[in-house]
């Protein structure tokens, strides 16, 4: 529900519409800002099966790989196309006209797109950024809060720590169970289990 209130809080400029795929991509491949940023356009494909559109996202570097095996991320498309990662990838492609190099890219102050990538920092403002606009606390959301929120939400909805674990690239769940201690998952389920038919 967050999600959905901050995309619907982006511009429908150039530097929204850029914004609104940065952020439902990173969400919904749970990714770190350094491999957001990290993204040529040359590693995502989108591809058709039979439920629908599929995107395919190769990470070439990443923190959880040090040894350089390859990760890859999955992002399926979405009925509601207002919070669809692929609809948001294909408007700011259209929009920005950017066909090689840096998939997500600045923008200044006259509307026009950089022709170098963004940085992590960049990504954090945005979130931050959003997340005000949205009427949300800003100060509880940051770079991090995308793949931090994945996880969570994930959890939330019942997905298996396996399957958690295949879109954000962990390797043991002892990190994966760290997000969901910090988001109390385990108490809140306990509480509900002690006190449901009270």
């Amino acid at each position: 529900d967050e999600l959905r209130q901050i995309v619907a809080s982006c511009s429908d400029d150039l530097r929204g519409i850029r914004n609104r795929a940065l952020l439902l991509m990173g969400f919904a491949g749970a990714f770190r800002r350094s491999e957001l940023v990290a993204l040529a356009m040359s590693d995502i494909t989108i591809r058709r099966d039979g439920s629908g559109d599929v995107m395919s996202i190769r990470i070439q570097r990443s923190k959880g790989d040090q040894e350089g095996e390859g990760l890859y991320k999955t992002i399926e498309g979405l009925a509601d196309k207002s919070i669809c990662p692929i609809t948001a990838w294909r408007a700011w492609l259209g929009a920005a006209g950017i066909v090689s190099g840096a998939a997500f890219r600045g923008v200044d102050r006259w509307g026009n797109v950089k022709p170098h990538g963004m940085d992590g920092r960049e990504v954090a403002r945005v979130v931050q950024g959003t997340t005000k606009a949205a009427g949300l606390d800003s100060a509880q959301f940051a770079g991090h809060s995308l793949r931090s929120g994945f996880v969570t939400a994930a959890a939330n909805a019942g997905a298996n720590d396996s399957d958690i674990m295949e879109q954000t690239g962990h390797k043991n769940s002892a990190t994966l169970r760290r997000y969901k201690q910090l988001a109390g998952l385990g108490a809140r389920r306990a509480m509900r289990a002690v006190f449901a038919d009270r």
